[in-house]
């Protein structure tokens, strides 16, 4: 039961980061803005890390290879979104803060899954060794 609850949570945090990395294509320009609304630097070169760090580690989590350590860096990555673009801390035009702030929250639950799940990749390595 252990295996398939720890399955099942690495895919669909895997999901969780394919698939709003492969949304960031096409809608390239609406977060480019967003990001610029936020006042993230570097946008030009952070945006295409961003796509490739969120499809690349997602479907590694999905494929389950290097699940510990695909798992830590989306969760620096999760971090460093959820301070560079949620930060409900500060108003900008056209942006709820109570939606940013559900949205920090939120991801910091992410944070925390990816945390357990490295974990937990490590206990189910060891477990299949003896």
């Amino acid at each position: 039961m252990e295996r398939t609850t720890i399955t099942v949570g690495r895919i669909l945090l895997g999901l969780y980061f394919l698939i709003p990395g492969l949304t960031k294509i096409p809608g390239y320009e609406a977060m480019v803005e967003y990001m610029t609304l936020h006042n993230v630097p570097l946008v030009n070169l952070l945006l295409p890390i961003t796509i490739v760090l969120q499809v690349g580690l997602g479907s590694m989590l999905i494929a389950g290879y290097r699940i510990k350590e695909a798992a830590l860096l989306l969760a620096l990555l999760t971090l460093l979104i959820n301070f560079g673009m949620h930060d409900f801390w500060n108003e900008y035009p056209n942006t709820d803060s109570a939606h940013e702030t559900q949205n920090f929250v939120k991801n910091l639950g992410i944070f925390a899954g990816l945390l357990v799940l490295s974990a937990a990749s490590r206990v189910a390595q060891w477990r299949l060794i003896k």
